[in-house]
Parts: structure tokens; C-alpha cells; sequence
């Protein structure tokens, strides 16, 4: 049937994008096993065997994951060399934000100088950071956007249970940053997502107020169904498992961290792979772990520009998500 109607115009943008910069930040206090044990039943052996983490960072009380978030997203601008004026969307993916309203990225595109700036909060919990990855790559590649900023930022502390040693020895504060633009060739693979609905009281927020997660549940999950989605990721970017340089998993327990390591080098990734440990030293800090990470290994040589680098992410929902990116 033939209309009078005019066509409604569409934007196209460039086939590839790619992270142009990293950025990241933690809070001063360091918290270790034994600080931990001084006010709960448990002790330094006990923690390092059972999720692998020797110390974490806590916020203070006047420390906001707003403030965290701003200090990470400028200094992914200034590892790109990017202006804050180029920059035209910024997305914050968090689960930890006081008060749904008003969101976190508008407050941080304000004070970080973005002007006017499509910005919005994302929350896929520990997967968070995959997920506002995938995001930006797609609307740059739809014309949408020009620049995206993606920071994942927790204060984690504002929701643990002090006196619940499940989830106390776990969980820290952080913020991590990406810089994603156009690229003319492919530095950030098409991601791989998904849920599984069906689990989601394995995690989620008892009473309101504290988050709780079935620890054992969550670790038979994440060690069985997060290596398929890994292979996934690299299969949808083309490549091959011994392609990859570097594995970067969402830092949520060594353990896990080490069995989806073991599980895709069964399957062809290399003995050589370089696989993240970060929660050693920055706890789980859910959707941040993943870019402070790599902006960690970036500082300490062990990943470097160009290298294959696979991430994915894997929490409460239970959701999760994974791409192959090239390190800028």
C-alpha cells in the first residue's frame, strides 16, 4: 500500500569501534584478612583458600561511587587524549547507587565537563561492565553516539552486611573506565549475552538493604556455564581460542577466575594465556572489576597495546556477557 508519508532519515556510523583509553581508581584504605578477622569469625588462610583475596579497598563515608566514577572516566579520557568535548554519551553501570533517581552518569558527565550528554545507569550487577560495552560499540556503529564513556563503578561497602562473613570478605569499592570511539578496523567484538532468570534468588538485596548470594550455587554456576559463553564470544569475533592473549573474567572469586581458565585451555586457548588476578588485591568490586583490571595489568606490563584481549562478566540476574577487545 502506497503512502504520501515521507521517509523517515536514519544515521549510519562506522563499522568498527574499538577502547580508545582505560582509566581507573580505588579508595586509599586498605582492608586486609587479618583487619577482617579482628570483628568476625574467620582468618587470613581461610579467606586467601577460599576466594583468593589477600586485602580490599573501602570507601569512607564521604567517598560516593559518583566521586569514584568521575576520577575513573577522567582518566580514560586523558589515556585516550580525548577532550571532554568530543565526548557525547556516558554510561555508568552499577547495582550500587543509593537512590535510583537521579542517575549516576549525568552527575558524572556534569562534573567530568561533557556537555549535554546522552547519559544514563545501566544495571546488569557483576556483568555490568560487558554489558555498557557492548552497548556503546552499538550505538557508535548506529550512528547514535560519537564517543561513548562506560565506567563501572560500586561502593559495595553502602550494601554488605558487616557481621555476614559470606559476603563481607568479598566485596570492595572501585570504579573502572573505558573510552570506546570509531576505529577503521575491529577492536571491540560483537558481545555475547544472556540471563538466566530462572536463578535469580542465588543473589539479590535481603531486605532491602544488604545483598545476599548463595555462594556455593553461584560458584557450580559461574565454573560450568561461563566457559561456553567465553568460547562463544571468541567464536562471534572470529577467531580462535589460541588467538587470545589475555583472559580478564569478572573478578568475582579465584577459584571460579582459575577453573574458566582451566576449562578453555582444555579446549585450545594457549599455556601462555594471561589470566587476570586482580581480586588478590582489589576484592570483588562487581561491575568495575572487569576494566580495573586490565587498567592493573596495563600498569604492570603484564597486558599491553594490541594484545587479544577476552572479558566476561557474570553475576546477579543471574546475567552475563562477554566480548573479545584489542588493549589499547
Amino acid at each position: 500500500m502506497s503512502t504520501n508519508r515521507p521517509a523517515l532519515a536514519l544515521r549510519q556510523g562506522p563499522a568498527a569501534t574499538r577502547v580508545l583509553g582505560v582509566g581507573s581508581t580505588q579508595p586509599d584504605r586498605i582492608v586486609t584478612n587479618d583487619d577482617l578477622a579482628a570483628s568476625m569469625d574467620t582468618n587470613d588462610q581461610w579467606i586467601r583458600e577460599r576466594v583468593g583475596i589477600v586485602e580490599r579497598r573501602f570507601a569512607g563515608e564521604d567517598e560516593r561511587l559518583v566521586d569514584m566514577a568521575v576520577t575513573a572516566g577522567a582518566k580514560a579520557l586523558a589515556d585516550a587524549g580525548t577532550d571532554p568535548s568530543e565526548v557525547d554519551t556516558v554510561i555508568v553501570p552499577n547495582c550500587t547507587m543509593p537512590s535510583p533517581i537521579p542517575n549516576a552518569a549525568a552527575q558524572v558527565a556534569d562534573r567530568i565537563g561533557i556537555s549535554a550528554a546522552g547519559a544514563f545507569d545501566l544495571n546488569a550487577a557483576c556483568a555490568g561492565f560487558c554489558y555498557g560495552l557492548g552497548v556503546a560499540s552499538d550505538l557508535i556503529r548506529a550512528g547514535s553516539s560519537g564517543k561513548v564513556l562506560v565506567i563501572g563503578a560500586e561502593k559495595l561497602t553502602d550494601v554488605v552486611d558487616p557481621a555476614d562473613r559470606s559476603t563481607a570478605i568479598i566485596f570492595a569499592d572501585g570504579a573502572g573506565a573505558a573510552l570506546v570511539g570509531p576505529s577503521d578496523e575491529p577492536g571491540i567484538g560483537p558481545v555475547v549475552w544472556g540471563s538466566a532468570g530462572e536463578s535469580v534468588d542465588m543473589i539479590y538485596m535481603r531486605e532491602h538493604r544488604y545483598i545476599y548470594q548463595e555462594g556455593q550455587s553461584v560458584f557450580r554456576w559461574a565454573t560450568t556455564q561461563m566457559a561456553p559463553v567465553a568460547i562463544r564470544a571468541v567464536e562471534a569475533a572470529g577467531l580462535e581460542l589460541s588467538d587470545v592473549d589475555v583472559l580478564i573474567p569478572h573478578q568475582a572469586n579465584l577459584r571460579i577466575v582459575e577453573a574458566i581458565a582451566k576449562r578453555l585451555r582444555a579446549k585450545g586457548a594457549r599455556d601462555d594465556l594471561v589470566v587476570a588476578d586482580d581480586i588478590r588485591y582489589s576484592g570483588n568490586t562487581s561491575s568495575a572489576s572487569i576494566p580495573l583490571a586490565l587498567d592493573h595489568m596495563r600498569a604492570a606490563g603484564t597486558v599491553k597495546r594490541g594484545d587479544i584481549v577476552l572479558i566476561v562478566g557474570f553475576g546477579a540476574g543471574l546475567s552475563y556477557a562477554g566480548q573479545v577487545i584489542v588493549c589499547p
